[in-house]
């Protein structure tokens, strides 16, 4: 008696299954608190407010889908902020650096 092998049926590949990353929605949501405290000076808020709204949209795969879109949402409040700030500071800097000129016009000068 010979013993021939059989081929095994072929396996059926498992399901493609998204990544659960409940860290971005949640570090989404703390760069977007950040934001709110940093928008004050746009050279921080704004590139904290671009992390927050990449890592809130990565999150949103999550299942922290929640903290993700409030992280978008407080996120984006925090680009706007920034970006009104930068926007206010370069029309109102002529004007300041007037006024600051005649301020140190008008100190004394000591020998």
């Amino acid at each position: 008696m010979t013993y021939e092998p059989t081929a095994s049926p072929p396996s059926a590949a498992p399901p493609p299954t998204t990544p659960n990353r409940p860290g971005l929605a949640i570090a989404s949501l703390v760069l977007g608190l950040i934001t709110l405290i940093a928008w004050c000076l746009p050279i921080c808020g704004a590139p904290l407010a671009i992390a927050g709204i990449i890592t809130g949209i990565l999150g949103l795969s999550s299942t922290n889908r929640g903290m993700a879109i409030a992280g978008l949402i407080i996120a984006s409040l925090g680009l706007i902020l920034s970006i009104v700030n930068s926007v206010v500071g370069m029309l109102f800097a002529p004007q300041f650096s007037q006024m600051f000129e005649e301020i140190l016009r008008e100190l004394p000068v000591q020998p």
